[in-house]
């Protein structure tokens, strides 16, 4: 199987924005060992800008584009070397693929992208893909992972995308606020319905929420692949997915 893992930045870091070391570690031991079973495998990683916040002991997210931009680029030296060192230890070797909206969005620009995410896969590296938040202004933003996420599982013609976040999946109601809400475990469309059940946005260091999933089911589904939004605190769940044993949420593309 081909699998896009989208890991968010609650998934990968303690409240305050360090990192949540015991949990990375487990994530990178169990992404190795799919990879030895004959899975490729895309890592879509949250976590640069919230790394940086924690690591220049900020407090909370930055509101300004500069402070994001520095943090960004603190917290992404952080990551990168810490997948790369964990990833190693299994005999992986990891690709850093930093995005812009308009890499995106001129056909040639992502053509490119297609080319060496293909290119990437057949010499058995394991990309890690974010947002090039660096770089990035509120005019080019593509805005949030999960997107980002759905993008390259639709660019990389994958069997399966996987949304690791701090929820067990959708739910008929907030979970927060309603005792009787009740997790969904299979979506076979998309419909008002189920868009309707979306909230607001996710934790105070990431972007994301249940809309901007939803978003990336929509696009996912319609190219052909499943996605499943599951909960990341324990990332041996990804060995049930792949088993195809029910977790989370699973959207059936339409195939």
């Amino acid at each position: 199987m081909r699998i896009v893992v989208k890991v968010g930045t609650s998934t990968l870091a303690h409240a305050g924005g360090r990192m949540n070391i015991r949990r990375i570690e487990k994530l990178c031991k169990v992404l190795s060992d799919l990879k030895n079973a004959g899975n490729e495998i895309v890592l879509v990683s949250s976590g640069a800008i919230g790394m940086g916040v924690g690591k220049l002991s900020l407090g909370e997210k930055p509101s300004d584009i500069p402070t994001k931009q520095a943090a960004a680029a603190v917290g992404q030296c952080e990551l990168m070397y810490t997948y790369d060192k964990l990833f190693t230890e299994y005999n992986h070797t990891v690709a850093q693929v930093l995005l812009v909206k308009s890499d995106i969005d001129n056909e040639h620009r992502r053509s490119n992208f297609h080319n060496t995410m293909s290119r990437l896969l057949e010499l058995g590296a394991l990309p890690i893909i974010n947002e090039n938040d660096t770089v990035s202004t509120e005019e080019i933003v593509i805005g949030d992972n999960d997107t980002l996420s759905a993008i390259v599982a639709v660019e990389t013609n994958a069997d399966l995308l996987v949304l690791l976040s701090d929820i067990d999946g959708l739910y008929t109601a907030d979970p927060h606020k309603n005792a009787d809400a009740r997790l969904i475990e299979e979506v076979r469309e998309i419909s008002p319905e189920i868009l309707a059940l979306a909230g607001g946005a996710g934790s105070k260091l990431g972007t994301g929420g249940m809309e901007t999933k939803l978003r990336a089911a929509q696009m996912a589904t319609e190219a052909g692949t499943d996605m499943i939004i599951a909960n990341g605190e324990n990332p041996d769940i990804l060995y049930n997915i792949v088993d195809n044993i029910p977790f989370g949420t699973r959207f059936y593309s339409c195939k």
